[in-house]
């Protein structure tokens, strides 16, 4: 009985912690800094547009939704395969629900629930921005670092990317890593705002994956 008893513990121990490991790392996030300055004899990559996105993906205690949001337009400065600066600006009016048929009414009362004033209130703040402050290499692993304005609010993020030089394209792809919605004043639903929530709330971890495809200008 008592074998049967550990056996069984350990099994909801093993859930748990994968459980704990189903969403991805937090960026590391502080107030704003700086933002970088290219050398003049860097080379300039613009964003093609048709070609890049950011994947989004929230969470609640009933499930998950994810999606896309579009990145209306940007440049990166490299330097000798460096990124050296660059500033991408994000269609928030473009977000797109993926997880539920285009057909289903849910997914436009999703997008639309979204891009309300409750949530990334759209007709306000028609557009993100993330500027580039740095890029290092920690432990072997290039991280970038730039100002997420979202909202009314400018915070500083660093996440783990790799990127790749094709001809004349650059393709640059983050690791997956989540973001605190809360930081950026995005209060529906959160428990950082509003007690007695219950079983009401959403999550204020949003998980977001960076596809960039950029071109020598």
């Amino acid at each position: 009985m008592k074998t049967s008893f550990f056996k069984i513990f350990a099994l909801i121990a093993i859930v748990a912690f994968s459980s704990c490991k189903e969403k991805a790392d937090e960026a590391e996030t502080s107030a704003a800094e700086e933002a970088a300055v290219a050398e003049a004899t860097a080379v300039i990559y613009k964003a093609v547009t048709d070609k890049s996105t950011i994947e989004w993906k929230g969470f609640k205690p009933t499930g998950s939704h994810n999606g896309t949001i579009a990145i209306a337009n940007g440049a990166i400065s490299v330097n000798d395969g460096n990124i050296e600066s660059g500033k991408f600006v994000i269609d928030m009016a473009s977000i797109a629900v993926t997880d539920i048929p285009v057909e289903d009414e849910g997914n436009a009362s999703l997008k639309g629930h979204l891009t309300s004033a409750d949530f990334f209130d759209v007709a306000t703040y028609p557009q993100a921005t993330f500027e580039v402050t740095g890029l290092k290499t920690i432990n072997g692993q290039a991280v970038l670092s730039g100002n997420l304005t979202l909202k009314d609010a400018t915070n500083n993020i660093s996440f783990p990317v790799s990127t790749n030089m094709e001809g004349n394209t650059m393709i640059l792809k983050s690791e997956t890593f989540t973001i605190d919605r809360s930081k950026w004043n995005v209060k529906y639903g959160s428990k950082s705002f509003f007690d007695n929530l219950g079983d009401k709330f959403i999550n204020d971890d949003i998980e977001l994956t960076i596809n960039l495809i950029a071109e020598k200008a």
